[in-house]
């Protein structure tokens, strides 16, 4: 009987270093074929992930380096169309998942997989993110889903640690694990542990990739971006990737305290959930982004990019971002980050990053204009007759309560 093949988006983690061997055992004549997909969570979780998959009884391990492609192709779509999550959340995990499915398809199909699985419970987002790519890249391809299978018993760490036990499986993690995780170049997100509670503050230990802002340096610290078509290409007079960029910015921005946010929010499924986020580097690239805008895009377009960076939030939150849909509004949102070039100097403070000096070839601002100098364009007697019209309904309203007009 030939093998059946099954691509499974390995981390190497606790939950799919038992999926491995659960696959192998419940699904007959099962090859597991792991993909892991690199996009900047670090080495602590790369080294030697290969060698861990194939120990956990893989047959095939892939490591396939995304870094490039996530940022390009999903990080700054989002930012560009101005897409933030309930006001706060910048979409670190939610970006991530769509390139990792991706990635996970392209070598399912090279290695002749004809399935395709993934180490997701029942109650998050990412279930809904990686099988709503799934069906838009491999319609075609069964999906096997431990966490929803009925053969599954597997419900805490110590029942996975004693089934790794049993079949002298090597693992690194422990009976105790106090947060869940998911880092990637973008961000860091925390969650379970004293953070499920509300009105627990957010525990010191948890934050990893940003110093406690009273206890940031004293001094403020300029950073200097180059955007080109909203993209940034240089920092501090740098030309690099994007990419490049944001790994830097990690550093230096969190260093200040930048990027924490203490979030409840509202999950696909339809539960609340507390997450603890951690967006330095990105924190540093929206507000200068943001600043770029202002100088540049008319009140209209400025407008009209919030509304469409909402659309845009929870698409990508929902794990729609293989749409139609989606690609329209990446579309228009290409379309307005055209002219948004130029520089932007961002000042970090204990937790704070704030636009301090703007300049763009494309900007709008006129200064003459601004400072009542001049009066070539535009004349004080001008407005007169603007408000007149602007008011006009409400004046006409005001007459008619009055029996002024009929």
């Amino acid at each position: 009987m030939a093998k059946k093949r099954i691509a499974l988006a390995y981390s190497g983690g606790l939950d799919t270093s038992c999926i491995v061997p659960w696959l192998r055992e419940n699904v007959e004549n099962a090859e597991v074929i792991c993909v892991v997909g690199d996009v900047g969570q670090g080495a602590d979780e790369l080294t030697g992930v290969e060698k861990k998959a194939k120990d956990s009884g893989a047959a095939e391990c892939h490591v396939v380096d995304l870094r490039k492609e996530f940022v390009d192709e999903f990080v700054m779509p989002t930012v560009i169309t101005g897409g933030v999550y309930e006001g706060r959340y910048l979409l670190g995990t939610a970006m991530a998942r769509p390139v990792l499915a991706r990635a996970q398809v392209n070598v399912a199909r090279k290695t002749g997989c004809t399935a395709l699985s993934h180490g997701c419970t029942g109650k998050g987002n990412d279930q809904v993110r990686f099988e709503s790519a799934y069906a838009a890249l491999a319609p075609e391809m069964e999906l096997i889903i431990p966490w929803r299978d009925s053969r599954w018993n597997l419900s805490g760490r110590l029942a996975m640690l004693d089934y790794l036990k049993q079949r002298n499986v090597p693992t690194t993690a422990s009976a105790t694990k106090i947060y869940s995780r998911d880092r990637n170049l973008w961000h860091i997100s925390h969650e379970g542990g004293a953070i499920e509670d509300p009105w627990n503050a957010p525990p010191e230990d948890a934050w990893m990739l940003t110093a406690e802002p009273s206890k940031a340096p004293d001094k403020p610290e300029d950073v200097t971006l180059t955007f080109a078509r909203g993209r940034p290409v240089a920092l501090n007079g740098s030309k690099m990737e994007a990419w490049q960029i944001i790994e830097k910015l990690n550093a230096i921005a969190g260093a200040h305290g930048v990027g924490r946010v203490d979030l409840v929010e509202n999950r696909r499924v339809g539960m609340k959930s507390r997450g603890l986020y951690e967006t330095p580097g990105g924190t540093v690239v929206v507000e200068a982004l943001r600043a770029i805008e202002e100088l540049v895009l008319d009140r209209e377009t400025r407008h009209y990019r919030e509304h469409l960076g909402l659309t845009f939030a929870e698409l990508v939150y929902d794990g729609r971002w293989f749409t139609p849909l989606r690609e329209a509004l990446w579309a228009c949102g290409e379309k307005i980050a055209q002219s948004l070039d130029g520089e932007i100097v961002v000042r970090l403070f204990k937790g704070a990053a704030t636009a301090v000096k703007r300049k763009s070839p494309n900007s709008l601002y006129a200064e003459k204009m601004v400072s009542f100098e001049g009066e070539e364009i535009y004349s004080h007697k001008d407005a007169g007759g603007f408000i007149k019209l602007l008011s006009l309904p409400e004046r006409i309203r005001a007459l008619k309560a009055h029996g002024g007009a009929k």
